[in-house]
């Protein structure tokens, strides 16, 4: 697995583990590095992670708001959580990390999901985040 896929992997879990947790990804990546520093068995977080996850956060407001204003008929509460994750994921790095090619982004998040999530879950993820690539120049702001 490529390294930047990894760093997506890593992402994605942190974000899922602050949803199940109820709390902030700012605090469950603060354990993920404590716990990489302290144990030899887990992996060290890496910068691209910390990218991600630093930038979701300072978008996430945002990011909600898009999810829930175009996935027509599925509140985000109402997404199968591995899914609201993914769709978090993909859509900061869409619309806020311009060196990532779009197609790219889309990929990554269908393959997390088909790994992860249901077998109805890749084509919902990839008609959304679809939608918002071909709407990206005006959401962003």
């Amino acid at each position: 697995m490529a390294a930047r896929s990894k760093a997506r992997k890593r992402a994605f879990q942190i974000l899922f583990e602050a949803d199940q947790r109820g709390t902030s990804v700012a605090v469950v990546l603060a354990d993920w590095i404590r716990h990489a520093r302290t144990d030899q068995r887990q992996p060290p977080v890496g910068e691209f992670t910390m990218q991600l996850v630093e930038g979701y956060a300072e978008h996430a407001v945002r990011i909600d708001e898009l999810l829930a204003t175009y996935a027509v008929d599925w509140p985000l509460d109402r997404m199968p959580a591995v899914d609201r994750c993914v769709l978090r994921l993909g859509a900061y790095e869409l619309l806020w990390e311009d060196e990532t090619p779009d197609a790219v982004v889309l990929d990554e998040a269908v393959q997390l999901t088909k790994e992860f999530s249901t077998d109805d879950s890749p084509s919902f993820v990839n008609g959304l985040l679809g939608r918002l690539k071909e709407m990206k120049p005006s959401l962003r702001r």
